[in-house]
Order: structure tokens, then C-alpha cells, then sequence
């Protein structure tokens, strides 16, 4: 079976020959993302937004650097952990901040929450809230783009699907199920495990085999694969564009370990009482944003003063996320019996469902 192993930066070096504009795309992309989420934990703190509230503070650039070896149309789907995937795909924060705070200007009109972040526009296929469940779906989307494809470009296959999953789904029966029809099927899709080393509080050693290496799982199902710095947008890139492209010309699925780490805990309500302040300072001081921010400023043309404008323009548009989705009303009660069901009639819309001998 062949394997596809990332090669050395040096080698690769395809972020380096991207212009500057790009790069500082990127960059734009990941404050956004932790403006968004500090923001996000305030809400939280003062009663705002209800349920579960999954932060994506450190792996902003698994999202970034993965939407960019992408297509526009190219599905994607996750976890619970989505707000950074949503926004890296291009999702409005207003509409994000608003389906927090339960509003109907909301991604999923304010019905999902934090967990189910939806946006069909830009292939965003969700959020999910079930460890494991995205990823059946996602052969299910990518079953679906091959199927279309092939009907439009004769067989070849135009679109990707990218399945993203945490290290605490690997576990999951559901997980291996999706792996082997995918690699039966032969489907044009990648299984990107965010690694971020902890499955809720359990850290990833204890509780799942070869964590040293969790790319080999894809051996057993004849998957390519690889392993990514996960802290690094410019590796993210690097190393998923040539994945991306192989899957897409082979109509071959792989699974990818992007190597990162969460800097908060769990969810809100987790007090990281399993991990040593000393482990995170470590980390911290690989924040991938500082260094692509850094990158810029010694290698490209970019500076300091540059840098605290694009602080400055990021902060006001979340607060300005911030002031639209308050004043976007809650839902309607009659939001309740809509996308339900695929029929219309729905058995709650007080319509008798039609008779089976009905066309």
C-alpha cells in the first residue's frame, strides 16, 4: 500500500511562494478567529449564550491553513469544536455570534447553538454534537460529489471532502466504519484529526493506541496518510494543498494528524486541572499566530504598525458582530416545526402525511 508522507518544509516550501497578500489573508483569517472566541467566553461568562461552548483558541491555523488548499465548493464537515472552521470558510460573524446568542439571524436560525454551525452556501456541512457522528456523513458527501461528477466531468473528480474529527473520535465505531467504505468506495475525501492531545481531559496516550503515531490507523483501511504541524499555517498548507490534489485527481481518501493544541479547556466548564501550567506555557509560546504574524514581519513586507491596524479592524468587526446578533430578534415559536423533515407536510405541520399509493 502506498503511503504519503509530507516532505520537509524546505522542500515543499509552497506557502513561501504565495504572494504577501495572501499570507496576510491568513493572518486576517486567524485574529478573526480568536477575537471571535475571546468574545465568545465573555458572552458565556455573563449568562449570553446557553449549553456547551467549545473553544478554538490554538488551532486556528488547522482551519486556516486547511480552507485555503480547498476549494470554494469543496464540502467540508466537523465536530463540535466549529466556530473556527465556519469562520475560516468564510461564514458572516455576525450570523456565527448571532446563532450563539439563540437569534434567528443565526448560521441555523439560531436553533443549533454552538455545537451545529451551519452554512450550506459555502459547503459548510455542519457541527455535530455525537463524538464520531460528522464522519459517516462525510463519506456520505463525498459518496454524493463523486456520484455528481463523474455525471458532469466524466469521471473525474472535481470536488474534496474534508472530514474534520478530534483525536477523542478515533475511538468510535463509527469513525472505522466511515474509514473502510470510504477506502472500499474509493472516495475523494480526507479525514483530518485535529489532534490537539487531549480527548476532553483524557490525554491522547491513555486512551487510544500508537498515539504516537495516529496516521498508521489509515493502514488498516488502505488509506493514504500523513502527519502535519498543526501549529504552523504555513506547514497546514503545505502540507494538506498536495493531499488535497492527489485525492482529487486519484479519487483516493486519506487521513491526516494535524498536530495542535487547545489553549483553553475542554469546553467553558472545564478548569484543566489534568495538565501542568508548565505544558501549556510550552505551547503558548508556539501560538501560531504570533508566529505567521512574525514570519511577515521579517520576511515579508509587513509591520508593526501594520500588524496593531489589522488588531484594530479585527476587534471592531467582532464587536460589531457582537452589536448585530443582539439586536437580531429569538426565534419565532413557529421555527419550531421547520427543518424537521425533508417533507414538507412533517407530521407537526397538522397536515395528514400522503397515502402510500400518492405520487
Amino acid at each position: 500500500m502506498s503511503t504519503m508522507a509530507t516532505p520537509p518544509a524546505a522542500e515543499q516550501n509552497l506557502a513561501a511562494k504565495l504572494p504577501d497578500e495572501t499570507l496576510r489573508e491568513w493572518l486576517s483569517d486567524m485574529l478573526l478567529i480568536r477575537e471571535f472566541e475571546v468574545r465568545s467566553m465573555q458572552a458565556y461568562q455573563n449568562k449570553k449564550i446557553g449549553g456547551f461552548l467549545h473553544i478554538y483558541i490554538g488551532q486556528e491555523a488547522v482551519a486556516v491553513g486547511a480552507v485555503a488548499a480547498l476549494n470554494d465548493d469543496d464540502p467540508v464537515i466537523t465536530a463540535y469544536r466549529d466556530h473556527g472552521l465556519a469562520l475560516a470558510r468564510g461564514t458572516d460573524p455576525k450570523h456565527c455570534m448571532a446563532e450563539l446568542l439563540g437569534r434567528i439571524g443565526g448560521c441555523s436560525k439560531g436553533k443549533g447553538g454552538s455545537m451545529h454551525f451551519f452554512d450550506k452556501a459555502r459547503s459548510m456541512y455542519g457541527g455535530h454534537g455525537i463524538v464520531g457522528a460528522q464522519c459517516p456523513l462525510g463519506v456520505g458527501l463525498a459518496f454524493a460529489t463523486r456520484y455528481q461528477d463523474e455525471v458532469i466531468e466524466e469521471g473525474r473528480s472535481r470536488h474534496v471532502t474534508v472530514c474534520f474529527l478530534g483525536d477523542g473520535a478515533l475511538n468510535q465505531g463509527a469513525f472505522h466504519e466511515a474509514m473502510n467504505l470510504a477506502g472500499i468506495l474509493d472516495l475523494p475525501m480526507i479525514f483530518a484529526c485535529e489532534n490537539n492531545g487531549y480527548a476532553m481531559g483524557t490525554a491522547i496516550d491513555r486512551g487510544t493506541t500508537r498515539a504516537d503515531d495516529l496516521a498508521v490507523k489509515a493502514v488498516a483501511y488502505g488509506l493514504e496518510r500523513a502527519t502535519i504541524n498543526g501549529m504552523d499555517v504555513q506547514k497546514v498548507y503545505d502540507g494538506m494543498k498536495p493531499i488535497v490534489e492527489q485525492c482529487r485527481r486519484a479519487s483516493r481518501p486519506a487521513f491526516v494528524e494535524l498536530r495542535t493544541y487547545r489553549y483553553k479547556g475542554h469546553s467553558m466548564s472545564d478548569p484543566r486541572k489534568y495538565r501542568t501550567k508548565e505544558e501549556e506555557q510550552y505551547y503558548e509560546e508556539e501560538d501560531p499566530i504570533d508566529r505567521l504574524a512574525n514570519y511577515l514581519m521579517t520576511q515579508r513586507s509587513f509591520d508593526g504598525e501594520a500588524y496593531e491596524a489589522l488588531v484594530k479592524k479585527t476587534r471592531t468587526r467582532v464587536r460589531e458582530a457582537i452589536k448585530w446578533a443582539e439586536a437580531s430578534p429569538a426565534p419565532d415559536l413557529d421555527e419550531l416545526y421547520t427543518d424537521v423533515y425533508v417533507d414538507t407536510w412533517g407530521p407537526y405541520l397538522g397536515t395528514s402525511p400522503p397515502k402510500m399509493n400518492d405520487k
